[in-house]
């Protein structure tokens, strides 16, 4: 077993390998994982952001922005989570199963996201204890995967291009569910900067959506020859 499945306390690892389609079948379950996701998402960016920034003394901050959204975007933390053995360990409703949950990239981020949030909880808020497992998974990264520009998401070319031109705030999203069965919702995601609108987009995840609207936010750039 990875030493990130090694829980003091196995109520909090259940929680984190729970999704909601799970809980909802199973109304005895006391929670799901969708808190410790939030607190997983967040570490992991402060995580991979002081990777890099201990990795190579002479790389700048765009360069660290798009190596860092190569490490932490839904694929690779879905690499993550199979390689630490979470893919048939996560806790779904039928549904889910039934619709490949086991081998879904969102399921599987989110998951590993969560288990992250967890493990720090486990060990008493101690980030000590999760940084080298951390680092290893991203140790295993090839590097072409994070200097190929390919690997930068639209949230971060937005935010490239909004820095770029003068903007004093990074772009905004608002995300709401929408509607969607439990293991397929559905959100809608609407990105601003300094309060203007700049483009709108729905997706299964929140993620999703967001990287639709910034998409959609790109796409109207380069119509308007601005991009």
């Amino acid at each position: 077993m990875h030493k990130l499945l090694m829980f003091n306390d196995e109520k909090l690892l259940r929680r984190s390998l729970t999704h909601r389609s799970y809980k909802n079948e199973n109304p005895g379950e006391s929670g799901d994982n969708e808190r410790l996701e939030f607190l997983g998402d967040a570490i992991l960016n402060f995580l991979s952001g002081e990777y890099l920034y201990q990795l190579q003394a002479e790389l700048g901050e765009d360069e660290m922005t798009r190596r860092r959204a190569a490490l932490v975007d839904e694929k690779q933390l879905a690499r993550f989570a199979i390689e630490v053995g979470l893919d048939f360990r996560m806790r779904l409703g039928q549904g889910a199963i039934r619709d490949g949950g086991y081998q879904n990239p969102n399921l599987l981020s989110s998951t590993f996201e969560a288990v992250v949030g967890a493990y720090y909880l486990d060990h008493d808020r101690d980030i000590e204890a999760l940084r080298p497992l951390v680092t290893q998974l991203f140790d295993s990264v090839p590097p072409d995967m994070m200097v190929d520009r390919s690997n930068l998401d639209s949230k971060n070319r937005l935010q490239e291009f909004v820095q770029a031109h003068g903007a004093t705030t990074p772009p905004k999203y608002i995300t709401e569910k929408i509607g969607g069965a439990d293991h397929t919702p559905e959100f809608v995601s609407k990105v601003y900067v300094e309060a203007k609108l700049y483009g709108e987009g729905k997706g299964r995840s929140k993620k999703e959506a967001e990287k639709q609207a910034a998409e959609d936010a790109i796409s109207t750039l380069k119509k308007q020859g601005l991009l």
